[in-house]
């Protein structure tokens, strides 16, 4: 069945191709994609359902993806339609490893809004309110999902695990077999259905691929979706340099399982890459030795050479599905996850510009206006924005991947606690390669700008809640800047206003208590590090409360699809 839909989706595309065929006819991508296409939105300002429902809906303001189609050829266009399709199977994969039975939830609650809400969050828990239930009598969200059995303690999976290591495995769901006992199912098994129709799109849209590493690319993913054997396109993917369509697809990041940061979520994104802005950015992937060399940290925490075969672009987002579309909203990536790649190819960071742009305009700026002292809010700009996010993306691949104490790699030392300290890690040490390229020359900016747009991007982030890797790491980088006298709060207004001098400080001792505490390896120092500084404290849930009291939105949600694509959608 699923094999008669991906050939009939193939038929429809050749036979709109063919319509009014004449030697003049130049092909339009937008029309071609509008004619049968659909769009998926969440209403968040809708009138119906209750009161409580739509001020849940509130929290998130809407963007339409779009992009400049005309940079694509025509094999190119024909490709997005099964590129879109394979994502739409990640989003009913994550849905069943989040959750478990979407149309059960949905037809479960009576309330419209709150029904709209659950599908922002992919289930009913409130992703940026530390996943507090919205719907009544939904009991806490288990901390591994939909990954483990509900019933299942830590002890008892260490123990199965340490007899079974499959059961640890990044690619496998772990369930109770007819004896009780925990077994492990590889995802291409468990979600055989999803995966094998994802791979069918994957191949079909190989077939339009004018671009050799990129056809290369998704054939071995399709390849991967039906083995859960990920590496090769790992490789794959890295090795692509010159293609305008990017596809990320597959089970990637571990923030989905808080149990054991071990079970890696599906997610999918289709992007366009901006020329002209990439090729501004390349040159930074080659500063990546230099900036290894000169982490603040003592050189057996910054032994790793990090991989040359790096680089940085920017990128029209047009397609979210999956654990990238629950809740907080991604707006950079860096890939692979996969430590060998890493060290051996490096990493590819994808700036996703449009949707930047969006939380920067909708969010930041409004959020400034708030909580930044006046006479510094003209620091605020999205340069800056961009500048801090692109160069967090680089911090990840910077640093250390494996313990210097014999117990690993740091995702497996530090567990559940590895997604926040990573992300921490990134973003005080993007700020800081930042600062180190103005000083030396290399990168051309305001400081000033830099260290206020940060300031300002944490009061973002914080909101994201303790249930988001992001938002734990900047609670944690909210509370350390505090302590060290990195910035100030006036207790009249309430703003807050970076001292430029300490925060280079504090910068430097963040840095180096991260990457010491990912390099130990030490679970334990970790733990209490988090427990110390990832809270929110009351007077920073008041101003918090103050920006949701100003009606600013915590994050986003978006129209997407063939329909909306092109900007034709309601034309």
């Amino acid at each position: 069945m699923k094999q008669l839909s991906i050939l009939l989706t193939a038929i429809a595309f050749i036979l709109v191709g063919c319509t009014g065929g004449s030697e003049n006819t130049t092909f339009d991508c937008a029309t071609h994609l509008s004619e049968g296409g659909s769009m998926n939105s969440i209403d968040v300002t809708m009138t119906e359902g209750s009161g409580y429902g739509r001020d849940l809906l509130s929290k998130y303001t809407s963007f339409a993806l779009t992009t400049d189609l005309s940079v694509l050829s025509e094999n190119e266009c024909k490709m997005l339609p099964h590129l879109f399709a394979a994502a739409e199977q990640m989003d009913d994969v994550f849905w069943m490893q989040a959750y478990g039975d979407k149309d059960a939830l949905l037809t479960s609650i009576e309330d419209p809004a709150l029904r709209e809400f659950a599908k922002i969050n992919y289930g009913p828990w409130d992703r940026i309110d530390g996943n507090d239930p919205f719907v009544n009598g939904v009991g806490p969200k288990p901390l591994g999902s939909n990954l483990y059995p509900a019933d299942m303690s830590k002890s008892e999976f260490e123990a199965a695990s340490a007899l079974d290591p499959t059961l640890a495995g990044l690619y496998t769901v772990v369930v109770r077999d007819a004896d009780e006992r925990l077994k492990a199912i590889p995802y291409h098994e468990a979600f055989a259905s999803q995966m094998e129709s994802a791979a069918g799109h994957l191949r079909a849209a190989a077939e339009f691929a004018d671009d050799p590493g990129l056809k290369n690319y998704l054939t071995l993913r399709a390849d991967a979706l039906t083995s859960s054997d990920y590496q090769a396109s790992d490789f794959a993917w890295m090795n692509m340099k010159d293609n305008q369509i990017e596809m990320v697809i597959g089970p990637i990041e571990t923030y989905e399982d808080a149990l054991f940061g071990q079970k890696a979520a599906a997610e999918a994104y289709v992007l366009i890459k901006d020329m002209a802005w990439s090729e501004r950015l390349s040159r930074y992937a080659a500063l990546l030795p230099q900036l290894q060399v000169g982490l603040p940290v003592p050189d057996a925490y910054k032994q790793e050479t990090p991989g040359t075969d790096s680089d940085l672009n920017a990128y029209d987002v047009i397609y979210y599905a999956g654990d990238t579309n629950a809740g907080s909203k991604t707006i950079a990536i860096n890939l692979p996850n996969d430590e060998q790649v890493q060290l051996e190819k490096g990493t590819r960071r994808l700036q996703l510009k449009n949707s930047m742009q969006a939380k920067f305009d909708k969010i930041l700026v409004p959020i400034s206006e708030v909580l930044i002292a006046e006479d510094q809010r003209s620091n605020i700009s999205f340069d800056a924005f961009f500048g801090n996010t692109m160069f967090r993306e680089v911090a990840h691949g910077l640093g250390i991947k494996n313990t210097i104490t014999g117990k690993g790699t740091v995702r497996e030392a530090i567990k559940e606690h590895y997604s926040a300290l990573e992300e921490g890690k990134a973003d005080i040490l993007g700020l800081y390669m930042v600062l180190s390229l103005i000083e030396t020359g290399d990168y051309d900016a305001v400081p000033e700008d830099h260290v206020v747009t940060f300031l300002a991007g944490i009061f973002r982030s914080v909101r994201f809640g303790a249930s988001s890797a992001h938002g734990k790491a900047n609670m944690i980088r909210f509370n350390f800047f505090r302590e060290m006298g990195a910035f100030s709060r006036d207790e009249a207004t309430g703003t807050y206003r970076a001292d430029f001098d300490k925060m280079g400080t504090a910068m430097a001792a963040l840095s180096e208590t991260i990457l010491r505490l990912q390099g130990d390896g030490d679970y334990d120092a970790v733990g209490a590090f988090v427990d110390k500084y990832g809270q929110v404290g009351s007077e920073l849930q008041a101003d918090l409360d103050r920006l949701s009291d100003a009606g600013i939105p915590v994050d986003i949600v978006f129209e997407q699809g063939l329909a909306v694509v092109g900007g034709t959608a309601g034309k």
